[in-house]
C-alpha cells in the first residue's frame, strides 16, 4: 500500500517541472490527482494519461490561479470528479528577470498574482472543505531565494517569501482543526523556471553548480519525496514548517 493510498490531491502548475513530478509521485503512492495547468494543455493531458496508466484517477483542470473565477471553476471540477480534496499543493508559478528600477508594475503584479495571490486563492477555496472534514494537507512551494534573494528577481523572491509567511499563519489558524500546512523551499533545480539573462554559458553553469555544497544542481525527483512525506500520515507533527531540498545552498 502506498503512503497516500485513497487520498485525492490537487496540484497546481502540474503540467511541467516540480509540479509534474509531484503529481506522478503522488499517483505512485496511491493518490488520485487533479492536475492544474494554465498554458500547457497537451502536457497536462499527457500527465493524466501517465497517472491513469499507474491505475489512479486523474483529470486536467485549466486555471490561471491568479483569477478568482478560474480557481472557483478548478476547485468545482475537482470536487465534482473526486468528491473531496485531501492534499493541496500550491505550486503554480513562473519567473521573469527585471531590475527593480526598470521593472514594469505589470511584471510585479503578475508575479505576485501567480505565486502569492494564487496560493491564497486556491487555499481559500479548498480550505473550507478540508475543515468541514477535519482532514487535509496543504503544501506550498516556495524557494530558497526567499532567504537569499537574487538580483533581477525581486518580485519572485518577494512572492516566495510571502508564501512562507502565509504558510506559517495558515498553520497557526488550522492545525488544531485537522489541517496540516507546510512549505517546501527547493534550491537550484533543473526546471528551467528561472530564465537566463543571456545565451547559454556552460562554463558559468558548471561554476555555479560547483559552488553548491553538494557540487551539483538538483532534479525534480529530488523534491517530490518531500512533498510525498508532507502529504502522508508520517508528517502529522510538522506544522508551519519549511523544508529545504536545496543541496546545502541554504542551511537553516
Amino acid at each position: 500500500m502506498g503512503k497516500l493510498e485513497g487520498k485525492v490531491a490537487l496540484v497546481t502548475g502540474a503540467s511541467r517541472g516540480i509540479g509534474r513530478e509531484i503529481a506522478l509521485a503522488y499517483a505512485r503512492e496511491g493518490a488520485d490527482v487533479a492536475c492544474n495547468y494554465n498554458r500547457s494543455p497537451a502536457e497536462a493531458e499527457q500527465l493524466v494519461a501517465e497517472i491513469e496508466a499507474l491505475g489512479r484517477g486523474a483529470i486536467a483542470v485549466p486555471a490561471d490561479v491568479a483569477r478568482l473565477d478560474e480557481v472557483e471553476r478548478m476547485v468545482h471540477a475537482t470536487m465534482e470528479r473526486f468528491g473531496h480534496v485531501d492534499v493541496l499543493v500550491n505550486n503554480a508559478g513562473f519567473a521573469t528577470l527585471h531590475k527593480i528600477e526598470e521593472m514594469p508594475v505589470e511584471a510585479w503584479d503578475a508575479m505576485i498574482g501567480a505565486h502569492l495571490r494564487g496560493t491564497f486563492l486556491t487555499t481559500r477555496l479548498v480550505l473550507p472543505h478540508m475543515l468541514e472534514r477535519r482532514r487535509g494537507w496543504i503544501i506550498n512551494i516556495a524557494s530558497q531565494l526567499a532567504y537569499k534573494g537574487r538580483e533581477n528577481l525581486a518580485h519572485y523572491c518577494a512572492a516566495k517569501a510571502g508564501i512562507i509567511a502565509l504558510t506559517k499563519v495558515l498553520a497557526l489558524e488550522v492545525s488544531r482543526r485537522g489541517v496540516y500546512a507546510n512549505c517546501i523551499a527547493p534550491g537550484p533545480i533543473e526546471t528551467g523556471i528561472i530564465p537566463r539573462s543571456g545565451p547559454p554559458d556552460p562554463e558559468a553553469e558548471a561554476r555555479f553548480a560547483d559552488s553548491l555544497p553538494i557540487g551539483r544542481v538538483g532534479t525534480v525527483d529530488e523534491v517530490a519525496p518531500t512533498a510525498v512525506f508532507l502529504a502522508s500520515d508520517d508528517a502529522t507533527y510538522y506544522v508551519g514548517q519549511t523544508l529545504g531540498p536545496n543541496g546545502g545552498d541554504v542551511m537553516l
